[in-house]
């Protein structure tokens, strides 16, 4: 049974490693807490409070402000340093020109830097600081040595110079004290803000993180002040007032989530999560931190999968390492479970928890959703196209009219979701993804546009729709298929050839064929069932092998492998050819992974029976119903003509070799030729019922080399 340490006081207990899966810590105390690399799968955190213990929240509050007034003793001295260039006294009226000149740079370049870093953050600021500076020194340095070349004013700009580097110096000490400042009122603000109690404790007054800073920010004041009136320039006090106020600035604004002091922010956060409560490398899954306070607690390399922090508090004061939760916008998601309308596109949200939330209209293009769960979430209208919901947990949650289009959803679950008006054009689904109790009206096949804005409705009809649980039966996979895709330049001969091989080498594997497609001008899917356990990348491999090898060969070649083999070859060649030129079949229902090119030619061969061919559907009564019974009746005729002629000229060539029988389809055609009534009849034939239908009719060793030279003799005639 799983521990129970709900309510208990557990501050600073060390459960480094344990084994602490589906345990019930809610309600307790867990400040200072070490959980480091602890299986905590399933534990219960809810109402829990994390974070530092008092003594160290009292400790790093103290470091905060000796840190604040050192930044300000420092900020009044580059100020003094400053103030000192500026009214520097000499008897050199040209050398103190120059000093006055170097300060007044050096307070320009103060204002850029200020200006910069409001605008563009501190990083931006220093840089162009840098900048400044470089070019004011390169340009003085110039100047001075212009000067003392040509002989006049030298000593003027020699002053220049060394009042320039005196100004450098200054502002150097300056940025980087005040850099220093930055940090520490943000280190105040951060841990103060945490921890009310601690500063109270401290002797803070009042008690509350405001008053910490606030304490902190007059500190720092009166010693900028202090040394400016020892050193009585007011210029000192100006800058060092006015570094002050930056520090404070930068400080609020990095805590407020400002991405352009987000480096200001993480080093804060860092410093106030010191001692305190750690889940670095724990297993996390399945966790629950249901109204946790969780400030100052370290969630580094932890496995946050379907962690729940809804309604958790202070989750951004947490250190989130490279996950999800260093995402402002995700963390207040994860929180109030609203993110109606927002824009999640291309995030990596693996194992994100948003059970129950709100996501009407908004956006996960491309995100990488993996293992996530949206279990009873409103997705009414959201966006999921090119995204990975890969074992995703989609229970009850309501997709109408959703976006479904190339989603990846193996293993997705989709039990008892609403699917109504959703649209699925090619989306990834396998027999591994569950549709039970799935409740859907309608769907679509096709992104909708002006012109259509119900692009391929099933039902066809719309006054139709799916009936309770019908859904799941038309659109799950019933088998898991091996696809052979054929890109390009599609060879029916030798796609026949190979399947017939496939088969016979691989008993084990069951192989059936359930589907051909048509897809585009000249690309072609043959689908086949297989066994369970029949590893398909290997089949898949060899089939192309063999297909690829047969497309080198010579056509006349190719035909004498299918004479050898039996009538099924010619059959699944002739239903291959079908496919692709005849867009007249289609499936009457729909059973695919996604939709099909809408000029698709395709069989749908399901319950076939037969090994290594095509399914049970009786070609010849499906090329029976495309034609009249005169047409049958011709077609009769000239198949009995070309049967007698093959029969005469077996006593003249052997047809047990390929050679002979390649001889007795060359003669026949050529006595073919030769008659015109004969001619007319099997032309005639021909266009009225089509060189499949005759190849069904014969039955002779050569009849598939006088099949082939027909076709070639057709289309000769025809062009």
């Amino acid at each position: 049974m799983p521990p129970d340490y709900s309510g208990q006081n557990l501050r600073g207990r060390n459960f480094r490693g344990k084994n602490l899966e589906g345990a019930n810590f809610s309600g307790a105390d867990i400040r200072g807490a070490d959980f480091t690399s602890a299986k905590l799968k399933g534990a219960n955190f809810s109402d829990a409070k994390a974070g530092l213990q008092k003594r160290w929240a009292t400790f790093l509050v103290v470091v905060s402000w000796g840190l604040s007034g050192l930044s300000g003793f420092f900020s009044a001295l580059a100020g003094y340093m400053v103030a000192y260039i500026i009214f520097y006294k000499t008897d050199n009226y040209q050398e103190q020109i120059g000093y006055q000149i170097a300060g007044c740079i050096i307070i320009v370049i103060f204002i850029i830097f200020f200006f910069v870093t409001i605008r563009q953050g501190i990083q931006a600021g220093l840089g162009a600081v840098a900048v400044a500076g470089a070019v004011a020194g390169a340009v003085t340095f110039a100047g001075a040595f212009a000067v003392t070349f040509a002989g006049a004013f030298a000593e003027a700009f020699t002053g220049a110079g060394a009042g320039v580097g005196a100004g450098v110096g200054a502002f150097a000490f300056a940025v980087a004290f005040a850099g220093a400042g930055v940090g520490a009122f943000v280190v105040a603000v951060a841990v103060a803000g945490a921890f009310a109690e601690a500063v109270a404790f401290a002797g803070a007054g009042a008690g509350a993180g405001v008053g910490a800073v606030a304490f902190a920010f007059a500190f720092a004041v009166a010693v900028a002040f202090a040394v400016a009136v020892a050193f009585a320039f007011a210029v000192a006090f100006a800058v060092a007032f006015t570094f002050v106020l930056l520090s404070i600035y930068i400080s609020w604004r990095s805590l407020k989530g400002d991405p352009k002091y987000a480096l200001i922010r993480n080093m804060a956060i860092a410093f106030a999560a010191i001692s305190g409560t750690s889940f670095r490398s724990a297993d996390l899954t399945d966790a629950n931190f249901t109204g946790a306070t969780l400030k100052s607690t370290d969630f580094r390399k932890a496995n946050l999968t379907r962690t729940s922090f809804h309604n958790t508090k202070k989750l951004d004061r947490v250190r989130p390492g490279s996950s999800y939760l260093q995402k402002a916008e995700v963390r207040k998601l994860l929180v109030t479970g609203v993110g109606q309308d927002k824009n999640f596109d291309y995030q990596d949200l693996r194992g994100i928890n948003l059970e129950g939330a709100n996501l009407t209209e908004t956006s996960f293009l491309g995100a990488n959703l993996k293992r996530a769960t949206f279990q009873g979430a409103n997705l009414t209208d959201t966006d999921f196209m090119i995204a990975n919901l890969n074992e995703v947990n989609l229970q009850d949650a309501n997709l109408s009219r959703a976006n479904l289009v190339q989603t990846q959803l193996f293993q997705a679950d989709f039990t008892g979701a609403t699917l109504t008006g959703a649209y699925i054009k090619d989306w990834n689904i396998t027999s591994d993804t569950k549709f039970d109790g799935v409740r859907c009206e309608y769907v679509y096949m096709r992104l909708p546009t002006r012109e259509n804005p119900d692009p391929l409705r099933k039902p066809d009809n719309n006054k139709e729709v799916f009936a309770d649980g019908e859904f799941g039966d038309f659109i799950k996979p019933i088998i898991d298929t091996l696809d052979l895709y054929h890109n390009s330049d599609v060879d029916p001969r030798a796609i026949a050839i190979s399947f017939k091989r496939l088969a016979e080498n691989h008993p084990d594997a069951e192989l059936e064929i359930v589907a051909m497609e048509k897809r585009g001008e000249d690309k072609f899917l043959l689908r086949a069932k297989t066994a369970p356990t029949a590893d398909k990348s290997e089949l898949s491999a060899e089939y192309f092998t063999i297909y690829n090898e047969l497309k080198a060969l010579a056509q006349q070649e190719l035909k004498a492998l299918i004479a050898e083999k039996d009538s099924r070859i010619s059959s699944l060649e002739t239903m291959v050819k079908t496919a692709l030129q005849s867009p007249k079949f289609y499936a009457q229902t729909y059973h695919n992974q996604g939709d099909t090119m809408p000029e698709a030619s395709k069989y749908d061969m399901r319950g076939s029976n037969f090994p290594g061919g095509f399914a049970e559907t009786n070609y010849g009564n499906m090329v029976e119903t495309q034609h009249n019974y005169a047409a049958q009746t011709n077609l009769r005729e000239a198949a009995a003509q070309i049967q007698e002629l093959l029969t005469q000229l077996e006593q003249s060539y052997p047809s047990d070799t390929t050679t002979g029988r390649m001889a007795i389809a060359t003669e026949a055609i050529k006595r073919i030729e030769g008659d015109p009534t004969i001619k007319a009849r099997i032309l005639s034939a021909l266009k009225s019922g089509g060189i499949q239908a005759l190849a069904q009719l014969l039955n002779h060793p050569a009849a598939s080399f006088v099949i082939g030279a027909l076709e070639d003799w057709q289309k000769t005639k025809d062009t």
